[in-house]
Parts: C-alpha cells; structure tokens; sequence
C-alpha cells in the first residue's frame, strides 16, 4: 500500500514538473495584453500562453496600424480586422475554457480520493486547449501574411525594422 502511494506521488510530482517546466522558460517573457491570470500552480502559465499566439495579434494590429505605410487596399483592411476579431474571440473564449481546466486540475490534485487518470485527463484537455489556440494563432498570422502582395511583405518589412531600430534606440517603445 505504502509503495503505491510513493508511485503515485511521485508520478504527480513529475507530471506536474513537466508541466510547470515551459511557464519557468517564459519567465519574464514581456509580453502584457490582459493575459496575468495565471493557471495555479499546476498550470502552464500566462507567459507560456502568451507566448506561444500573442505574436499574431501583434502582426495583425501592425498591419492595420501601418497600414498606410503598407499600402494596403480598403478589402484588406476588413478582412485583416475580420481575422484579429476572430482570433480575439478564440484567443477569449480558449483562455477561459484553460483557466477552468486548470482550477479543476488543482481541485483533482488536491482531492485524495481522485483517480490518478482524472488527472492525467485534466492535463491533457489544458494542453489540447492551449495547442487549438497556438494552431488558430499560426493559421490567423498565415491567413493575413497571404493577404499581401509581394511589394506590401516587403514594405511591412521595412517597416518593421524601422519600429524595431526605434525601439532598440530608446524611442517609440510604445510602437507597434
């Protein structure tokens, strides 16, 4: 009985290193946009979330910033803000849905009596969560990429560099 419950700690306590391990790597990782709720202690992390399909909404609010700048047509410009709703409403609504696994992971975690395969279920419905909204952020920043033509990837580059060069001097941090 004693080396089951050894098992089992120790299962828990490895499966949960294993899953704190990516939140510690994005540590500090900067990024802010409404995303410090974190998941409790047996969760990923808000700057693992953050990190992994913040970047799409990013480029798309590039875009529509700079729009002019890029040259892009009136068609673009919908379609571009189509996608960064979309994405804000997939972004919204998967969040809540981890925030809710996770509050259920700690309960499962905490309660003795529950089965170690609750648990192990509960993970892995976090990371599939977490995994659709990486996918709908990688579709949504391929989908805006493929709206420009040639010249206007181009001009969206050079303009890039320009924020970037103005933000490594110190001025416009706000830019974006």
């Amino acid at each position: 009985m004693k080396g089951r419950v050894a098992t089992g700690i120790t299962a828990i306590g490895l499966l949960l290193g294993l899953a704190l391990q990516p939140a510690w790597a994005d540590e500090g990782s900067g990024h802010k946009m409404g995303y410090g709720r974190g998941h409790g202690e047996y969760g990923r992390g808000a700057h693992a979330a953050m990190g992994h399909h913040g970047g799409a909404g990013h480029y798309l609010r590039h875009l529509l910033k700079h729009q002019t700048e890029i040259g892009l047509t009136e068609e673009q410009v919908t379609r571009l803000k189509a996608l960064s709703l979309d994405l804000d409403r997939t972004r919204i609504k998967t969040e809540a849905e981890i925030q809710i696994a996770e509050r259920e992971l700690a309960s499962l975690v905490h309660d003795e009596k529950a089965e170690f395969t609750a648990i192990e279920a509960k993970v892995t419905q976090s990371e599939s969560l977490e995994a659709g909204l990486r996918i709908a952020a990688i579709k949504a920043k391929r989908e805006a990429w493929a709206l420009l033509t040639s010249e206007q990837r181009d001009r969206e580059t050079a303009e890039h560099e320009k924020m970037m060069d103005r933000h490594r001097s110190g001025a416009g941090k706000s830019e974006g």
